[in-house]
C-alpha cells in the first residue's frame, strides 16, 4: 500500500485597516452596532456608484512590493458573480484577470536552520461579504440574522501556489506572512475579529508523485491553530479513503472547530461558475514607477532584516532576536525599552519570559498591554538598582497586568522594597543559623547546596524582600565558607 503526502496551499484574506470601505466612505469601525455602517453603496441599492479607496490600494500595492510580486502597469477590477443573504449586490467586486500582483516569494525558516521559499500566485483586492449570525435562542432559533457592516471593507488575498509540503511549513508560513503584514501596517491581523482569515487547499498524493491530487477547499478559518487542526484531519480523512481505494471529492468543506472535523459544504467551483466580466463602473487603474517608486521607499525594515540588527547592535543572541522580532509592535516595545535604559539582555529576558506569558494568558496583544515599554524599563531599572529583588519584580510585573498602576507606586503602596541593611539581615541570619544547626554545619564543610537552603529561609522570613547578595555574604561569614 502506497504511503500519501499531502500538498498544501493557502488562500489569505486580511481585511486592510483603512478607515472607511473600500468603494464608498462607510466606517470600518469593529465591533458597531449591526447595520450602523452601512451606506447605499454598501447596501447594494440601485443606481450607485463605487468609487475607489486609493488609501486601500495603495496598502494592497505596498502588500505586493514587499512580497517580491511583478506589479503591472494596468490592473482593472471585475464581478463575481453569486447569491449568498450577506452578498448584497448578487455580486463581489474582486480582480480576475489583470490582478494587481503575480509570482511574488515568502521565504520561511524552518526549526532544522533550512530556508524554504512559498511562491505567490497572485494577490488582488476586492470587497469583503457581510456577516450571517446565527442566534442561539428559544425566540430566534432556526432563523439567521444579516449585519451588513462588514460588507464593502477592503479586503486583500493572497493566493499561494501549492508549496507546502509539512504542517510545520504550514504554521510557519501563516506566522511569517502574519508578520509581514503587521511590519507592513496594512493590516491589523486581529484572527478573533475576522481580520485574518485561512482558506485551506489540500490534496494527497503518493510519496515521491509529481502529479498533484483532487484537492478540498477548506473555507474561512479564523486561526493559526484551527487551520493546522482542519490540516491535519484532512490528511487523516484523505489518507484513509485513497487507502481503502476510493477517490477524493473535489468539494468545498467547512471546518467545525468544535467536533475538530470538517464537512461538506458544496462542490468546488470554478472560475466560470462565478460568471466572471470587468466591472463596467470602475476604470482601469495605472500604475506609474513614480509611484511604485514612492510605495517601495516607504516600506519599513522586515522581519529578517530587524533580527540581524537586533543581533549586531543590541548584542543579544540570535533566539533571543527572532522572538522579538517576529512582530513589528514587540520589537518596537523592546527598542523603546533600550532607549530609556540600556539593559538590551535583561529587557530581552522580561520580555520573552514575563511578559508574553502573561499576555498569552490574558489574550492580550502587545499594544494594549498595561506594561508599557517606560514601565518595563522602571521595573528593570529598580531590579539593577538593588531596590527589588527579581522575585520581587515578577510579581510587581503581575500586579501591573491587573491593576495598570505603575511599577514605582506598587513598590512604594506596598513596602516591597529590598533590605540591604547588614546589621536588619545579621538578626536574621543569626535566627536563621540557629534554627537550622544541620544546614549550617553543612556549609562550614563546604557543601553549597546547604547554602542555598538557609538562603531560602532568609528569603521566607524577609517575604523576599532580602538582598541575595547581601544575604550570601553574610551566611558565608558568619559560618566561615566564604
Amino acid at each position: 500500500m502506497p504511503e500519501f503526502e499531502p500538498v498544501i496551499g493557502l488562500e489569505v484574506h486580511t481585511e486592510l485597516n483603512t478607515a472607511s470601505k473600500v468603494f464608498c466612505d462607510d466606517p470600518t469601525v469593529f465591533g458597531a452596532e449591526p447595520n450602523t455602517q452601512v451606506s447605499p453603496i454598501s447596501l447594494g441599492l440601485p443606481g450607485v456608484l463605487p468609487v475607489l479607496n486609493r488609501a486601500a490600494f495603495e496598502k494592497a500595492l505596498k502588500t505586493a512590493i514587499a512580497l517580491g510580486c511583478e506589479i503591472p502597469e494596468r490592473t482593472t477590477f471585475d464581478r463575481k458573480h453569486y447569491y449568498y443573504p450577506d452578498l448584497p449586490k448578487n455580486y463581489q467586486i474582486s480582480q480576475q484577470y489583470e490582478p494587481l500582483g503575480t509570482k511574488g516569494a515568502v521565504d520561511i525558516h524552518l526549526k532544522d536552520g533550512s530556508t524554504k521559499t512559498i511562491r505567490i500566485n497572485n494577490i488582488h483586492l476586492e470587497e469583503d461579504a457581510g456577516k450571517l449570525i446565527h442566534p442561539d435562542t428559544p425566540a430566534a432559533r432556526g432563523l439567521s440574522w444579516v449585519d451588513l457592516n462588514r460588507a464593502g471593507m477592503p479586503l486583500l488575498e493572497i493566493v499561494t501556489e501549492p508549496d507546502i509540503d509539512t504542517l510545520e511549513e504550514l504554521e510557519v508560513f501563516m506566522q511569517t506572512l502574519r508578520s509581514i503584514l503587521r511590519y507592513l501596517d496594512v493590516s491589523d491581523c486581529k484572527m478573533q475579529e475576522g481580520s485574518l482569515r485561512f482558506e485551506l487547499n489540500l490534496s494527497m498524493r503518493p510519496v515521491g508523485a509529481k502529479e498533484l491530487g483532487t484537492k478540498t477547499e477548506v473555507k474561512n478559518v479564523g486561526s493559526i491553530k484551527a487551520v493546522l487542526r482542519a490540516a491535519r484531519y484532512e490528511i487523516k480523512r484523505q489518507s484513509e479513503l485513497l487507502e481503502a481505494g476510493e477517490r477524493v471529492i473535489q468539494e468545498t468543506r467547512l471546518w467545525d472547530d468544535d467536533r475538530g472535523e470538517t464537512r461538506s459544504m458544496r462542490s468546488k467551483e470554478v472560475a466560470k461558475d462565478y460568471r466572471y466580466f470587468p466591472d463596467p463602473d470602475l476604470p482601469a487603474v495605472r500604475i506609474s514607477a513614480d509611484w511604485m517608486g514612492r510605495i517601495r521607499a516607504e516600506l519599513p525594515e522586515l522581519e529578517d532584516a530587524k533580527r540581524r540588527r537586533f543581533v549586531a547592535e543590541y548584542g543579544i543572541p540570535e533566539y533571543d532576536a527572532g522572538v522579538l522580532a517576529t512582530d513589528r509592535a514587540l520589537a518596537d516595545y523592546f527598542e523603546t525599552c533600550c532607549r530609556m535604559h540600556a539593559s538590551p539582555k535583561a529587557f530581552s529576558n522580561w520580555i520573552m519570559v514575563e511578559l508574553l506569558r502573561e499576555l498569552q494568558n490574558r489574550e492580550m496583544e502587545i499594544e494594549d498591554c498595561p506594561l508599557t515599554a517606560p514601565r518595563l524599563a522602571e521595573l528593570v531599572r529598580m531590579v539593577e538598582q538593588g531596590t527589588i529583588s527579581n522575585n520581587i519584580a515578577k510579581d510587581v510585573l503581575k500586579e501591573v497586568m491587573e491593576t495598570n498602576e505603575s511599577p514605582a507606586r506598587i513598590v512604594e503602596s506596598k513596602g516591597l522594597s529590598q533590605v540591604s541593611d547588614e546589621a536588619a539581615l545579621l538578626a536574621v541570619v543569626h535566627e536563621v543559623i540557629a534554627a537550622n544547626p544541620g544546614p549550617a554545619q553543612d556549609v562550614r564543610e563546604g557543601k553549597e547546596k546547604a547554602l542555598g537552603f538557609l538562603m531560602g529561609q532568609v528569603m521566607r522570613k524577609t517575604q523576599g524582600k532580602a538582598n541575595p547578595g547581601v544575604c550570601k555574604a553574610l551566611l558565608e561569614r558568619e559560618l566561615g565558607s566564604g
